[in-house]
């Protein structure tokens, strides 16, 4: 008997072991990317089922006569493997410049509700490229002084495509790139905009850490506007990350120089 059940035991022990080798391998591959601090991703390319990520931003940007404060929350998962979906709620406040009326100012706001996916279709060990499509939408919301007048006054289309592909393992590129299209619920008139971000990385080997630059475009018919924003990564532990990011525009219009914070938290998932 008590032979019987020690090879029960172990032929149990083994097939549990075999079960979990086998989830495993069945995992889709997964390379590492180093994702932009300022514009970033649905999700990790390649992401893997039950990942899940929240952010926290804050920044605050330079506009001639006031200066205009960011703050996000974002929240990202993986349904199943390779596709993701992000929520997220971007809200703005303005403080005035000395010698400027509060009068003058914008209202503050909700910007809008932000609703995301993204799917990664392509993960090439041989190459070290990742693509995805994905789309963004967001339901504009009225300043807090016109809440209500309308509560929702458009609509935001935002098909895009991403690229990345490693070099060496520590140099990383990515390419993120779509139409912007804004209806206006109030005239028949639409705006369009395509936005083209190149990003450059260096990878500290063996950590999640990087420095590198993240080159935003917004073309129009006014013109491009451009910003570069170094920016840096530091992991504070195996979860909690937070980034770094300045932003220079090229030739300033409206926005000057700004900062931007980003405290990123990803739980360990099975």
């Amino acid at each position: 008997m008590k032979l019987n059940l020690l090879a029960l035991s172990v032929i149990l022990s083994s097939i549990n072991a075999f079960s979990q080798e086998s989830n495993h391998t069945k995992e889709p591959l997964k390379l590492e990317h180093a994702e932009p601090l300022y514009i970033d991703l649905i999700r990790d390319l390649g992401a893997h089922k039950g990942e899940k990520e929240w952010n926290v931003g804050v920044g605050t940007f330079d506009n001639k006569t006031f200066d205009s404060h960011e703050f996000l929350v974002e929240y990202e998962w993986a349904a199943i493997d390779r596709l993701g979906f992000e929520v997220e709620l971007p809200f703005t406040f303005y403080s005035p410049i000395t010698g400027i009326s509060n009068d003058s100012l914008p209202s503050n706001k909700l910007e809008s509700l932000k609703l995301a996916t993204q799917y990664t279709f392509l993960v090439s060990e041989k190459y070290h490229t990742s693509m995805a499509i994905g789309y963004m939408h967001e339901f504009e919301f009225s300043s807090f002084r016109d809440w209500g007048n309308p509560t929702v006054p458009g609509m935001v289309y935002n098909p895009f495509f991403v690229a990345a592909k490693k070099f060496a393992n520590s140099l990383h590129t990515l390419l993120y790139t779509g139409p912007i299209i804004t209806q206006h619920f109030n005239s028949s008139h639409w705006d369009f905009d395509y936005e083209f971000h190149a990003n450059f990385h260096y990878m500290i080997p063996n950590t999640s850490n990087f420095v590198g630059v993240e080159v935003n475009n917004y073309a129009n018919s006014e013109g491009i506007d451009c910003t570069i924003r170094p920016q840096m990564r530091v992991s504070l532990n195996e979860e909690l990350m937070v980034g770094i990011v300045t932003g220079i525009p090229v030739e300033r219009k409206e926005q000057g120089f700004s900062m931007f914070l980003r405290l990123i938290w990803e739980p360990p998932h099975k």
